[in-house]
Parts: structure tokens; sequence; C-alpha cells
């Protein structure tokens, strides 16, 4: 499992474009990394629509918001176009960074275990490294709190 103050692990994913997104290619600004388990599910339609609602204040703080999930780009653009989410949406359609960042896990739901992405949100700083990890997150406030968190990056 990754931890705060460590370099974040570079990724390279399609967006809901079709486009190469790289954290190496963002150094220089603060990134919001959420990963979350399904596109234009209940929970995830919340957290999405949150962070797309502060999409303003956290382009004042230097911070670009990119979510993460296992759908694919056809799959990201549809949820990005019924919502009019305004970030990118990553496709980690092989699994590949949600293990990089320890979050594909077993979890169980009515007594069934099965693997999926534990909702979890890495804040990294502009020199590429992890400030924050929010495991298991709880959606209700934790847009508000991410943000405080991209804020102080930016007035330190």
């Amino acid at each position: 499992m990754l931890e705060e103050g460590q370099i974040a692990p570079d990724i390279e994913l399609n967006n809901e474009k079709e486009q190469k997104v790289s954290l190496t290619r963002l150094k220089g600004k603060n990134i919001v990394l959420y990963f979350y388990p399904k596109d234009d599910t209940p929970g995830c339609t919340i957290e999405a629509n949150d962070f797309n609602a502060l999409l303003g204040d956290f382009e004042k703080a230097n911070t670009v918001i990119l979510g993460v999930s296992k759908d694919n780009e056809k799959s990201h653009q549809k949820f990005c176009d019924k919502y009019s989410l305004k970030f990118a949406l990553l496709a980690d359609v092989d699994k590949e960074v949600v293990t990089k960042y320890g979050v594909w896990k077993e979890k169980s739901m009515y007594g069934r275990k099965y693997m999926g992405i534990e909702r979890t949100t890495f804040i990294i700083d502009s020199k590429g490294v992890i400030q924050k990890i929010y495991p298991k997150v709880k959606i209700k406030g934790h847009a508000e709190a991410v943000l405080e968190v991209a804020k102080s990056l930016t007035d330190a």
C-alpha cells in the first residue's frame, strides 16, 4: 500500500476522449486522483458531481481532478455527458493502476465476496509527492475536505 510522503507512481491512461493522461505531464500542478467503483452508479455519481461543483475552486488552488475506474472510455464519455462533468475520467480497463495504487481489493456484499475498487482518494502535490490518502471514502463532505487540503498545498 502506498503511504503519504511517497512519490506517486506515474500512470498513463486514456481519458474519456481517448487521449493519454499521465501524472508526469501534470507536474507543477496538485492532483486529486480519486478511484471509484463504477460510472453512473448512485454513490459514484454523487462523488463526481460534488467534485464537479467545486471545480473552479480546485482550479484556483492549482489542482487537477482525475477520476479513475475500470470502465472504458465510452462509458466515461457517457457519464461525463450525462452529468456535464468537466474533469477527466481515466479508463483503467486492465486494472494496472488500481493494482499499483492498492485500491483493487476483495469486497463483500450480501455475504458474497468479489474483487473491486475500494473508493480511495490520493492528493498529490505539484512535485509528485502523495500528501494525503483517504481510504474507504465516505462521500458526504468528501470533496470539500479534499479541497481544503488542496488549498493548503497552494498556500504553503
